[in-house]
């Protein structure tokens, strides 16, 4: 009955890092019918990062999820050699790397809406505009083609604003909530950041066998704290934002608890190993 549960807890839990797999697809094919409009005078290769934030952002994150998964769960003692440990160590940076470079492109792309300047002079009536090639943005990365048949649709305002150097309007209700969905991408990216960082120091502690007193109780009172925001914001993303967004954020919330169940389980593994030798245990690198 054990082995049977204990099956079952993996499967669900490869189940939640396949789910995630698939949202960088999700998230690649949103972010590319929002590039004809958004660099509507074609994608440089600087604006790549900008341009795709979400979905290399979330590839990165995968990558780095199996990453924690191998080195906390799969890989045993024998497994891992010098060699692997090197080649562990230097994926992870490059994810680091990309992670990091994400945050600014989700940074970059506050920016830009914060550089959004007062209404449109003479546009009071978005059917004024449906004869240019103009958009009206629906949601964060989310643009839709203003024509003749839709465009009392959009929006009953009677002024109407810009985004900067884009044939883009949006009312003043929909760019005051696409402007704080950036900032909580924002906001959700750093600390993404330091939940990594947290993590990085519990397993570089945990194979020290110094993962206990005070780092422990620091590291779990930060935890909470950090996971608490991830998890206000996977609910302002189910309020104002798309399910994608509130689905992602909840897949990865979930996945991140396996780590921590992963770090959780090794760590009682080594008390149990130490307390049946009577003295301190040997560094480990999964449990069991």
């Amino acid at each position: 009955m054990i082995a049977d549960r204990l099956k079952l807890f993996h499967y669900f839990k490869y189940t939640v890092y396949t789910l995630l797999m698939i949202n960088v697809y999700v998230f690649f094919a949103e972010e590319w019918a929002a590039v004809a409009h958004r660099f509507a005078n074609g994608l440089a290769f600087g604006d790549i990062i900008e341009a795709f934030a979400a979905s290399i952002d979330t590839a990165a994150w995968v990558i780095l999820l199996l990453m924690f998964e191998l080195e906390t769960f799969i890989l045993s003692d024998e497994q891992t050699t010098k060699r692997v440990r090197i080649s562990l160590h230097v994926l992870r940076a490059l994810c680091y790397v990309v992670i990091v470079y994400a945050f600014f492109g989700y940074l970059t792309k506050l920016l830009f809406l914060l550089g959004t300047g007062g209404p449109m002079a003479g546009t009071t009536d978005l059917c004024s505009l449906a004869q240019g090639q103009w958009a009206y943005t629906i949601d964060l990365d989310e643009y839709e083609a203003i024509t003749a048949g839709n465009c009392g649709g959009f929006s009953d305002a009677v002024s109407f604003y810009q985004l900067p150097g884009l044939q883009v309007v949006v009312d003043r209700a929909g760019l005051t909530d696409i402007t704080r969905l950036a900032w909580v991408d924002v906001i959700n990216s750093g600390v993404w950041l330091l939940v990594v960082l947290l993590l990085e120091i519990d397993v570089r502690l945990q194979q020290r066998d110094q993962f206990e007193g005070l780092a422990l109780r620091l590291s779990n009172m930060s935890k909470y704290v950090l996971y608490s925001i991830l998890l206000l914001a996977a609910i302002y993303w189910g309020i104002k934002g798309d399910f994608i967004d509130f689905w992602d954020a909840f897949l990865w919330l979930v996945a991140f608890v396996f780590i921590e169940l992963n770090v959780f389980e090794w760590r009682q593994e080594s008390l149990e190993q130490e307390e049946a030798e009577g003295s301190p245990a040997p560094a480990a690198t999964r449990f069991s």
